[in-house]
C-alpha cells in the first residue's frame, strides 16, 4: 500500500518538475521533449493541462507495476528512489519516443493506449529489480521454487474487478473525447480481450493440476488486458478474443518460465504486464483492419510494414525497460544495499520499515 502510494505521490511531483516535458514539451533531434518544465508557460493552456494530467496516471500506472515485482524484499528507501527515477526518467524519454513526435513514432510505431508505453516499461524493469533482489527467503527449497500464498484472494478478485472496470477509461478515454464513437469499439475489444484472457488462463491451469486456480484466472484477465491496449482501436472484436487468449496463454507460460529460472515475481507483474505488453505490441501489425486513421496490419492486406515497426518498438521497449531498470537497482545495490536483512524479511515488513501492522489485532506469525 506504501510504495501504491508513494508512486503517485512522487510521479505526481517529477513528472511536473521534469517528465512531462521530456516526454511532450516539443521534439529534439527525435529523442526527447525541451519545453515545459514545471509546466511554465501553460497556465492558459488547458489542453496542456489536461495532457499532463493523462499522461501523469499513465506514468504512475508504469511504476507501480514494479512494486509486484519487487515485493517483500526491498527497502522502502531504495522504492522512493526507484520511483522517482522511472517516472521523471524512463517513462517519459520511451513515452516521448513513441507518443511524443520520436523516433520511434517517426518510423511509424502505435500504441494505442500503452501496452508498450505503460505496460512493457513496467513489465521490464520490474524484471530487472527481481533479478538484482533474488528470491524471497523460503521461496527456493532444495533447489525447487515453492508457492508462497498471496495475503488475500479476496482482495486480489477485487483489486482484478476494479481494475477491469477502470480500464474502461484507461483505452476508450484515450480517445480524449466522449464524443468519439470509437469509444464504443474500444470498449467492446477491451472487455472481450480481458474475458479471452481470463477463460485460456483459468482451462490451461485446470488441464494442468485440475484445479480452477483463481488466481491464474485473475491474473488471465490483466493479461487480455494489456494485451489488447495498445490496438484496441484499429481491431475488429474476433481479433480481440484471439488477442486475449494468446494473452493468457502467454502470462500463463511466462509465470512458469520465471519460475523455473529462479525469478521471484510474487503476483506475476513480468508475465502480465512485460510478456503482454510486447505481444500487444506486436499484435497491432496482424490485426489493424484500416478501419480506423489507416492501420492496416498484415492479415489485413497491409504487409509487413506496420509490424516491422511494431517489432521495432517492442524491441526497443524491452532493451530500454530492463536496460535502465538493471543500472538503478544494480546501482543502488552496489552503493548501499537495497535488501532488507533477513531478519525483517521473515518477520514482515511493516513493522520494521513503517512502524506499524497492517491487521494489529492478528497474532504475528513467522513464515
Amino acid at each position: 500500500m506504501a510504495k501504491n502510494l508513494m508512486d503517485f505521490v512522487m510521479g505526481s511531483l517529477v513528472f511536473f518538475i521534469v517528465g512531462y516535458a521530456l516526454m511532450m514539451g516539443g521534439d529534439y533531434h527525435g529523442l526527447f521533449g525541451t519545453e515545459g518544465f514545471l509546466l511554465l508557460g501553460g497556465y492558459y493552456d488547458v489542453g496542456k493541462y489536461l495532457q499532463f494530467f493523462w499522461m501523469l496516471v499513465f506514468c504512475a500506472t508504469s511504476a507501480t507495476i514494479v512494486a509486484g515485482a519487487v515485493a517483500e524484499r526491498l527497502k522502502f528507501s531504495s522504492y522512493l528512489v526507484y520511483s522517482t527515477l522511472v517516472c521523471a526518467v524512463v517513462y517519459p524519454i520511451f513515452g516521448h519516443w513513441m507518443w511524443g513526435g520520436g523516433w520511434l513514432s517517426q518510423l511509424g510505431a502505435l500504441d494505442f493506449a500503452g501496452s508498450g508505453v505503460v505496460h512493457a516499461i513496467g513489465g521490464f524493469v520490474g524484471l530487472a529489480g527481481a533479478l538484482v533482489l533474488g528470491p524471497r527467503f523460503g521461496k527456493v527449497v532444495d533447489g525447487k521454487p515453492r508457492v508462497i500464498p498471496g495475503h488475500s484472494m479476496t482482495l486480489a478478485a477485487l483489486g482484478t474487478f476494479i481494475l477491469w472496470f477502470g480500464w474502461f477509461g484507461f483505452n476508450p478515454g484515450s480517445t480524449f473525447s466522449a464524443h468519439e464513437l470509437r469509444i464504443a469499439i474500444i470498449a467492446v475489444n477491451t472487455n472481450l480481450a480481458a474475458a479471452a484472457g481470463g477463460l485460456t488462463a483459468v482451462l490451461i491451469t485446470f488441464l494442468k493440476t485440475r484445479r480452477w486456480d483463481l488466481g491464474m484466472a485473475l491474473n488471465g484477465v490483466l493479461a487480455g488486458l494489456v494485451a489488447v491496449t495498445c490496438s484496441c482501436a484499429w481491431i475488429e472484436g474476433w481479433a480481440a478474443v484471439v488477442i486475449g487468449l494468446i494473452g493468457g496463454a502467454l502470462m500463463y507460460a511466462g509465470v512458469n518460465f520465471f519460475e523455473s529460472r529462479g525469478v521471484d515475481d510474487p503476483v506475476g507483474a513480468v508475465s502480465v504486464h512485460g510478456i503482454n505488453g510486447i505481444w500487444g505490441l506486436l499484435s497491432l501489425g496482424i490485426f489493424a483492419d484500416g478501419t480506423y486513421q489507416g492501420v492496416v496490419g498484415l492479415l489485413y492486406g497491409g504487409g509487413f510494414a506496420q509490424l516491422i515497426s511494431q517489432l521495432m518498438a517492442a524491441s526497443v521497449a524491452i532493451i530500454w525497460a530492463f536496460g535502465m531498470g538493471y543500472l538503478i537497482f544494480k546501482g543502488m545495490d552496489l552503493v548501499y544495499g537495497i535488501r532488507v536483512s533477513p531478519e525483517e524479511e521473515i518477520s514482515g515488513l511493516d513493522v520494521p520499515e513503517h512502524g506499524g501492522q497492517a491487521y494489529p489485532d492478528f497474532i504475528q506469525m513467522n513464515r
